[in-house]
């Protein structure tokens, strides 16, 4: 039987990752500048990614500025998103019928709590593991190895939920099932080692996701 659920968070749980590109997009377009946005979406869920958000801008252009307006606008828009749909219902069947949640982030635990205690989701989760508490971040294992002990469970009988490439090697490399969830920043991309894609967590239930995974674990 499966006896854990391990969630990435952005844009997972809350959709954090769209506003981060339409935020670069406003700015390029009020300079009248062109933008990649493969390259931008290319970096989503990634960490350590060799990339220059600000190459369009002139060599003069202030780019203290820069960051300061485009960090302003993400948590203005951050702070907006819900919760994506399906979450929260899955959590609570999860939680009612005993099994161990945990969060796996490539982010820091103050962005992932914040939004955990802005939604109040926090306290669904016996274990919240973010990139502070490993020494590599998502392609490699490390989170999903952690939230797997934190949580005392077996790899076979856990599920990853996941919205990124890099994300979904992360917990298959970990050895979880994993089920990936794209949401607009990621809808593009190929997920080879998926072993469920769904539109949204609303497009299935918890006894669905039970059936579909609990032979494997056995």
């Amino acid at each position: 039987m499966i006896s854990a659920l391990v969630f990435d968070f952005d844009g997972l749980i809350v959709d954090t990752e769209t506003p981060l590109v339409e935020a670069w997009v406003e700015l390029h377009a009020e300079h009248g500048l062109p933008c990649d946005l493969a390259k931008a979406h290319g970096v989503v869920g990634h960490v350590g990614i060799n990339f220059d958000p600000w190459s369009a801008f002139p060599r003069g252009q202030d780019r203290v500025e820069l960051e300061r307006e485009y960090r302003r606008r993400t948590r203005l828009y951050t702070n907006r998103q819900p919760i994506l749909p399906g979450v929260r219902a899955l959590l609570d069947e999860a939680r009612n019928r005993g099994l161990g949640l945990a969060v796996a982030s490539n982010s820091d635990h103050t962005h992932v709590e914040r939004h955990l205690d802005r939604l109040a989701l926090r306290p669904y989760f016996a274990a919240i593991l973010c990139i502070d508490d490993v020494s590599a971040g998502k392609p490699a294992p490390d989170v999903y190895l952690a939230a797997l002990k934190a949580l005392d469970a077996d790899a076979a009988a856990s599920v990853a939920f996941e919205d990124s490439v890099p994300g979904h090697v992360a917990a298959k490399r970990a050895g979880l099932n994993c089920v990936v969830v794209p949401n607009p920043s990621t809808a593009h991309f190929d997920f080879p080692q998926a072993d469920l894609r769904l539109p949204s967590l609303a497009h299935t239930t918890f006894d669905e996701l039970l059936a579909r995974f609990s032979a494997r674990a056995g």
